[in-house]
């Protein structure tokens, strides 16, 4: 074990309080693409930018074609969880993970068995009617019409932010408790370029922030400790 790995483990048994925060890269082992790599969705060519299709606004006046672009590009519905996740919602189940925080809208935290996790993009797997507010899964989407409604004839909107949109204000602030009360912080998949998310780590007051990204990010200086690996690996490793 290098002497990075040996220093989050030791991290890791001295911790009574961890809070994951994680972005894309988290997902990206289970083979969802993310946004922003050279092969993300933010480099493909599209008849529309993915940032306008993902917009509240395009969405409110191009449902079809949001709806289009939103089964084909963000359901993946056959990914598993992978290393990073199971590690984690292990760590949750001995005690010592006391929440995970993502940006990702997947579900595979608590399909890998989580059961604190803090959505701040929404999920996928949640969505409900503008009109009476009734929830529907996923299932609504998949198999309904190309703008699929509600028995009350209202139209289905995904539970996830879009651009134009704001977070949610609890899961702010449950997110903002959880980070300021850890005594360790791990930071993982993320290129921590999105706010207002990102941002949400300063509420840290900790010593043990760590990194695990496989790019360098604007927090490295800032960090405990930085690895610049697979964040499945490096979790994966873990010994409970």
């Amino acid at each position: 074990m290098s002497m990075k790995l040996k220093k989050i483990q030791e991290m890791v048994k001295n911790s009574e309080n961890i809070v994951f925060f994680g972005g894309a890269g988290v997902s990206t082992e289970s083979g969802i693409p993310d946004f922003r790599s050279v092969d993300g969705l933010y480099s493909q060519t599209y008849k529309y930018p993915p940032e306008t299709i993902l917009s509240h606004r395009f969405f409110m006046e191009n449902t079809e074609e949001f709806y289009d672009f939103y089964r084909n590009k963000m359901l993946f519905l056959e990914a598993k969880p992978n290393k990073a996740h199971k590690k984690l919602a292990e760590l949750e189940n001995i005690g010592k993970l006391k929440a995970v925080i993502t940006q990702n809208i997947d579900g595979l935290h608590q399909l890998a068995g989580s059961k604190n996790v803090l959505e701040l993009h929404g999920s996928v797997h949640r969505n409900y009617c503008l009109k009476c507010h009734q929830y529907y899964g996923v299932t609504a989407i998949v198999e309904g019409a190309p703008i699929p409604k509600c028995t009350c004839g209202g139209m289905l909107k995904p539970d996830v932010v879009l651009y134009g949109e704001g977070l949610d204000n609890q899961t702010v602030e449950q997110s903002v408790k959880a980070i300021a009360g850890a005594d360790m912080l791990i930071i993982g998949g993320t290129s921590l370029g999105v706010y207002p998310a990102a941002g949400l780590i300063d509420y840290y007051r900790g010593n043990k922030l760590v990194l695990i990204n496989k790019t360098s990010t604007p927090m490295d200086k800032q960090a405990d400790l930085v690895i610049n690996d697979s964040i499945g690996e490096v979790l994966g490793g873990l010994e409970l």
